[in-house]
């Protein structure tokens, strides 16, 4: 991938690499060029004021999630050069928009977490509130149908506290609602209620203390094809499978654990060693997705996850423990004292329900997420993960820069305890017959691409950073820091002919768009 930049953006840190030679058996990455045209900046920093974004055809415009001022921002992109915000949308409690046909569909959350949110609809030309529906607790995520017949929505249900006189913990749900009628049918998770054993021994991760499967199951992230949505349930490291037709969730698919062991699962465990220190060890990760799309190749259906990795911390119940204050079985674990090192495992955070013992000794350690993007087929089954590539790739490209937080620069190294690099978003396209996926790296920064041409073994395609790394963050003079929202838009809609990436920066509060050539 070659990189461009306008002059007036040279400060902002690009970054391009050179591809392996593929194997003769499988096709090369094709090259494709990622040149960042403009950015609009909300002039908020730190307090996501621009997050999920969503593309009107007809009107050249962008939908920005504004959470810091309870808004949706339109941006005009008819020139993609200098994005221009024509107009917001009242919407308290956003969290996510989709566009479809000249609607604009809103998620919000009511001002008490717990209680029933809502979707309102707008007319995407003049901004026209058309109706307003009721769905579950904390809307966290929306998204047409491709016919854009439907709205399903990820109810996340986050609890607000686990304390035993006072659980505060609704249910998580998916919400179809019939864009015509406005009506709204609800896939709940009550059917696997007095299951939770059952759900556990399949490897799903059921942990709130004293809840059941219903409230403990939480929808992130959704994508969908002729009548099947697939949804991320992060804490619980699986996914569940709606059947959009009958509104019911028609199987929780657990997902596997990565082996950190191994060289392809090497990683940095440590943000005290002062080093790039990418390498095997003994834990396991929990791939957690957050963001999910899908794409068709060879015949079939794939699904593509950002596995970011979260972890729950309310009143009365936190699920994060450093390996350091963690009592590790001496029979899993005879070097413990080694690996309690700083510059070993001392630092790095895993789950606190992580296996253990009859004496609740540790006798494995699970960390959150997989620092990876990863391939599955539509049964949930695993088809490729990148492994290592994201860690080793930032590692190559911006060494000064390695596992650097979003909330600072100069914070070398520092996320290496705790889920790396981070990627969340992720979006699917075509550019000239070959399909590529976008990933949004929170932390550090960038978008990386694949080429999906082989499904069981995409390609690197490229690496770009407009996070300036002479700036400063809390100042709002580092760039596009903390991608969180990947929007792809194909060739035949864009204004420039040319297929666009719109990305939302949560941190930075800005919204970048850059074109892709071939």
């Amino acid at each position: 991938m070659r990189i461009t930049t306008p002059l007036c953006l040279a400060a902002a840190s690009l970054s391009v690499f050179a591809m392996a030679p593929a194997a003769s058996a499988h096709p090369k990455p094709a090259g494709i060029e990622l040149s960042l045209l403009g950015r609009h900046s909300s002039g908020a920093v730190g307090v996501g004021a621009a997050e999920i974004t969503a593309y009107d055809v007809k009107t050249r415009r962008v939908f920005v999630v504004n959470a810091q001022q309870g808004t949706v921002d339109v941006l005009d992109i008819r020139d993609p050069r200098e994005p221009r915000k024509v107009t917001s949308l009242a919407t308290p409690g956003v969290n996510s928009v989709a566009v479809h046909d000249g609607v604009a569909a809103v998620a919000q959350q009511a001002a008490n977490k717990t209680a029933a949110g809502s979707v309102a609809f707008f007319d995407a030309r003049t901004g026209a509130k058309q109706r307003q529906v009721t769905v579950g607790a904390l809307p966290d995520m929306l998204t047409f149908t491709e016919d854009g017949r439907q709205v399903v929505v990820a109810n996340e249900g986050e609890a607000a506290s686990y304390c035993a006189d006072a659980v505060d913990d609704p249910e998580g749900s998916i919400s179809v609602i019939d864009v015509r009628r406005g009506t709204v049918r609800t896939a709940g998770f009550r059917a696997w209620n007095g299951k939770e054993d059952r759900l556990r021994a399949k490897g799903v991760r059921i942990s709130g203390p004293g809840v059941s499967a219903a409230q403990d199951l939480e929808p992130e992230y959704i994508t969908t094809e002729k009548g099947t949505a697939w949804v991320t349930l992060q804490e619980n490291n699986a996914l569940a499978v709606v059947d959009l037709d009958r509104a019911t969730v028609r199987d929780i698919v657990p997902l596997e654990l990565k082996d950190h062991s191994r060289p392809a699962g090497a990683l940095d465990a440590s943000d005290r060693d002062g080093k790039i220190d990418i390498r095997t060890h003994p834990v396991k990760g929990v791939y957690m997705p957050d963001a999910i799309s899908h794409f068709r190749g060879r015949g079939r259906t794939y699904l593509v996850t950002a596995n970011e990795g979260d972890s729950r911390d309310w009143e009365c119940h936190a699920d994060e423990v450093r390996v350091k204050d963690a009592e590790l079985s001496p029979s899993a674990f005879p070097d413990a004292a080694a690996l309690k090192r700083d510059t070993e495992l001392g630092r790095l955070t895993v789950l606190s329900d992580s296996p253990k013992d009859a004496d609740g000794r540790y006798t494995e350690l699970r960390v959150f997420g997989a620092r990876s993007i990863s391939v599955r087929a539509a049964d949930g089954s695993l088809v490729w993960d990148s492994g290592s590539e994201l860690e080793r790739l930032v590692a190559r490209e911006l060494p000064g820069q390695f596992n650097f937080d979003n909330e600072e620069n100069d914070s070398f190294d520092s996320r290496s305890d705790n889920k790396g690099p981070e990627p969340e978003g992720v979006t699917v396209g075509e550019v000239r017959g070959r399909t590529y996926v976008f990933a949004g790296l929170e932390r550090v920064g960038g978008i990386v691409a694949y080429d999906l041409s082989d499904p069981s073994r995409p390609r690197q395609a490229g690496y770009v950073n407009t996070r300036d790394f002479a700036g400063d963050v809390e100042a709002g003079t580092a760039g596009d820091v903390g991608p969180e929202g990947v929007l792809f838009i194909d060739a035949h809609d864009s204004p420039t002919r040319s297929p666009l990436l719109v990305v939302g920066n949560e941190v930075s509060g800005t919204t970048s768009v850059y074109e892709i050539r071939s």
